[in-house]
């Protein structure tokens, strides 16, 4: 092979492959310290690994409910304290009306029992963003509700 055909087929793949790693980050490139509260209507859902994720569309009046602080969320085998994140809840300081959602794996929905989501379904997140709000509007999700239902998402139930 000649090295212009090598470089034709080279260059796009790293591409790619830099790209995908990129979309799939680890908690540490998010500001754990500020837990975010977020709801709409998902207008996109990708339902494959290595992650799940939604694009939340927000209503432009998103305040926090009233009684978020005292919602009971489920426990996860890793140790999350629920009830403290969702007493430091707060809304984004940026207005973008649609944030992307990253989801959990698809094992681990599965092992919530948290059925697909369907493009237009109400739906709640507490995660966290890029530290500074900085960059595109991504949220990792912590807890998911979904038809009244809470799901944790950072590691498997308890």
């Amino acid at each position: 092979m000649q090295r212009r055909q090598v470089l034709a087929i080279a260059v796009p793949g790293a591409l790619m492959l830099a790209r995908s790693a990129w979309a799939h980050h680890g908690w540490s490139s998010f500001d754990q310290q500020r837990p975010l509260y977020l709801e709409g209507k998902a207008v996109q859902v990708v339902w494959r690994n290595p992650h799940a994720e939604l694009t939340l569309e927000r209503p432009p009046n998103l305040q926090l409910p009233a009684d978020l602080a005292q919602r009971p969320v489920p426990a996860q085998a890793s140790p999350v304290d629920g009830p403290a994140l969702l007493q430091a809840a707060r809304l984004p300081t940026r207005n973008d009306r649609r944030w992307t959602i990253e989801l959990a794996p698809l094992t681990r929905l599965q092992a919530w029992g948290m059925p697909p989501i369907a493009e237009g379904t109400d739906v709640a997140v507490l995660g966290f963003t890029f530290t500074g709000e900085k960059g595109d509007p991504v949220l990792r999700a912590e807890y998911v509700w979904v038809g009244g239902k809470a799901y944790g998402l950072r590691s498997s139930p308890a």
